[in-house]
This record gives C-alpha cells, structure tokens and sequence, in this order.
C-alpha cells in the first residue's frame, strides 16, 4: 500500500490559484496565509495526473465523445460508498456545481418565482438566485446548545409561500459540516414535494465524511424525494482536481429530467471538455486508498485546531465538522464587532478566512478555516492567531 505524503508544503503562488493569487485583491493585503477557497493544497494524487498526462501525449485536441465508462464509474462509486443505485440515463455532466444551480434557475424557474435558503449556507446559493433576478427566501437553520444546527421546519411552513418553488439544500452543509440525518432529509423531502417545491442538493462534499459519519443522498430517502430532486456532486473536493471542472447532476424523475436536460443538451452545456471525464474516472476507479488517508490527516488536523483552540485561545470555538475540511470557527467569545473580527484574522494575524457574514444571517461572529493543508501551516496559523488575540 502506498503511502501519501500530505505533510508536503507546496508553494502554490504563481499557479493561478484563486486561494493564493488573489489574496491582495480580496483582502487588501500580500502575504497573508490563504485558508479561505475551498481547495485543498494537497498534491491532486498522480494517478489522476497519469491520466492526463496519457491523454496528452496524443498530439491532438479535437472534439471527443463521452468515454465509455464515465458514468459507470460514476455509479459504481455512488452506489458503492452510499448504497444509492442510480441509472445510466439519470445522469448528465454539468460544467460546476454553482453553474448548475445557476442553469437549474433558468431551465426551470419562472420570473417571479422565489427560491429557499437555509443560513447560514455557502454564499453562491444567496448570491446566483439573486443575479438571476429571483427572490431569495431565508429559513434560517436552528443553533443547538452544543453549537451544532438543526432545520426549522416550522419557520419553513411559515415563509414558503405559493411564489417560493425551489429550495437549495447544502448536503453535507457547508460551512457547518453537517451529515443531514435520514429523518431530517425525509421530513424535507414530504414538505418539499407536498408543495411544489424542486430540490437542489448540492453534494459537492459528500465523499468527506469524518469521523465516522455517515453521507446520505437526499434523493435515496424516499420515492417523493426522488420525485422533487435534482443532485449535484463531483470528485472535485476530494480529489482536489476543482480546476477541472468535473461535476455531473443526477436528475431519478423523468419529467423534471426531461425539462432540466433538455434546457442543457439545447445550450450545449451536458456535453463535458475532454478532461473533465479523465479526471472523473480515475479518482472514482483509482482514488479510494488516497481517500482514506487524506481524510485520516484532515482528521488529525481537525482535532489539532479543536485541542488548541480549547489550550490556548478558548474564545474561539471549533464547531466539529462531520464531513468537508472545513471548520466553522465560533468567534463570538471574543467579543468583536465584524470589522473588528475581520481586521483580527486579516490585519493582525495575517490570515486570509472567510467572513461569516458572507453566509448571509446566522453567519455573523464566525469565521470559516479551510484545514486542507499541511499541519505545520495550521499550526503557524493558530499561533498567529493566538499572538493577535493576545496583542
């Protein structure tokens, strides 16, 4: 069995990579340490890059057909790690996820129609609604005393009314991490198709379960959501490949199939570039020993912040993710106002973090680190932080 190296720091400056190259232009400042874009900075595994660099050597890049065992690779994976049996037909390639949300707004949608969020949540859900000229409804998620979340049912009968038709589901959520329970996922799935309402379950990060948690596709937890669901996923969190833009959607009801698919294959956008498949098949047939052992270090990191955090700087609370390598940082101990919290992490700690703002409301005094690096970079940044706290 070959052991992989996630220790290894690689400069990525240069690279083109949003997360380090556009630190200045975001935040105002060089030479903060980027933990914001959810990228990984580990080594995309090489038998990914193997397979590229195959398909390179032949010396021309015309247009090329859907190989053979794109979806198949697709399914046995889907099938084998969360006990979903999908169909061949059920499946198209979408150029990203946050660009299948915005096709999913246009193909299905009418004019006045609003769409569900449920905050705080990964800000595109908020932000291409919005851009598209949609109302955006807030059901805002539920804080728990052990700083966990859980759905609002009862906010979300009250703010969906007749114009609201589709609702965008974080599954596994992102910032918070959450691995939605089959009994959470059902009760959505009744309302939802009750009402009229088309899910979008984005799953971008359902193959990062931790800590012994267990992903559930929300179309798998009954007839009714396979029926009202339309899930996105890709081996692009996992595998670190987000550059490729390898995402696909699976659509079980034929009706909402037809309507979603239709839209793509008229604009052309089901039809994947020649990398994308590559890439899919080899993380999906190759990857599951690298897997295993990326989330075993980002679970040695997660318990690396929790430790220091609780040691050092315990107005700062780690909520435990149960999927993704990102951590939901609970700020509010420490008694800042946004600017002042923003100013902490940017101007005295030199780290470059996602605001909780930015996840519209419930957002607010939390900060998102992205741990997908080596242990000594987070080290250094927790003892920058606890040096600008103690300033």
């Amino acid at each position: 069995m070959k052991h992989y190296d996630f220790d290894k720091v690689i400069d990525r400056s240069g690279s083109g990579a949003i997360k380090v190259d556009a630190v200045e232009k975001v935040f105002g400042k060089a030479g903060l340490t980027p933990m914001w874009v959810a990228d990984m900075d580990f080594e995309t595994p090489e038998f990914i890059v193997d397979a590229l660099k195959q398909r390179l050597e032949h010396p021309v890049f015309g247009y090329t057909a859907e190989p053979e065992d794109f979806r198949p690779a697709i399914m046995d994976w889907i099938h084998e790690h969360h006990g979903w049996k999908i169909e061949s037909g059920w499946i198209s390639y979408i150029p990203g996820i946050v660009k299948g949300i915005g096709m999913a707004v246009n193909a299905l949608l009418e004019k006045d129609d609003k769409i569900i969020i449920q905050p705080p949540v990964y800000h595109p859900f908020r932000l291409i609604p919005q851009k598209n000229g949609h109302e955006v409804v807030f059901n805002p998620l539920k804080e728990l005393p052990d700083g966990g979340y859980e759905m609002d049912f009862e906010n979300l009968e009250a703010v969906c009314d007749p114009h609201c038709k589709m609702l965008i589901l974080s599954n596994p959520h992102n910032p918070a991490g959450i691995v939605w329970s089959r009994e959470t996922l059902e009760t959505l799935a009744d309302f939802c198709y009750e009402k009229g309402l088309i899910i979008i379950s984005d799953e971008i990060h359902c193959d990062m379960a931790l800590f012994g948690n267990k992903h559930i596709p929300f179309a798998s937890v009954s007839e009714k959501a396979a029926a009202c669901s339309i899930t996105f996923g890709a081996p692009s969190k996992t595998f670190n490949i987000a550059g490729i833009l390898c995402s696909y959607a699976i659509v079980p009801d034929e009706n909402l199939r037809k309507k979603f698919y239709g839209w793509l294959e008229a604009n052309e956008f089901g039809a994947a570039p020649m990398f994308s498949p590559i890439a899919t098949i080899a993380a999906f047939r190759k990857g599951e020993e690298w897997r295993k052992q990326m989330l075993s270090y980002i679970e040695g990191n997660i318990e690396l912040v929790e430790s220091f955090c609780k040691e050092r700087i315990p107005q700062v609370k780690p909520l435990r993710p149960q999927a993704s390598f990102l951590i939901w940082l609970d700020c509010r101990g420490l008694g800042l106002d946004h600017d002042s919290l923003t100013s902490l992490f940017i101007d005295k700690a030199c780290l470059a973090l996602n605001d909780g703002e930015m996840f519209s409301p419930g957002g607010e005094g939390f900060m998102r680190l992205n741990i997908g690096t080596s242990r000594r970079v987070i080290e250094a940044a927790l003892h920058s932080l606890e040096k600008a706290i103690l300033i």
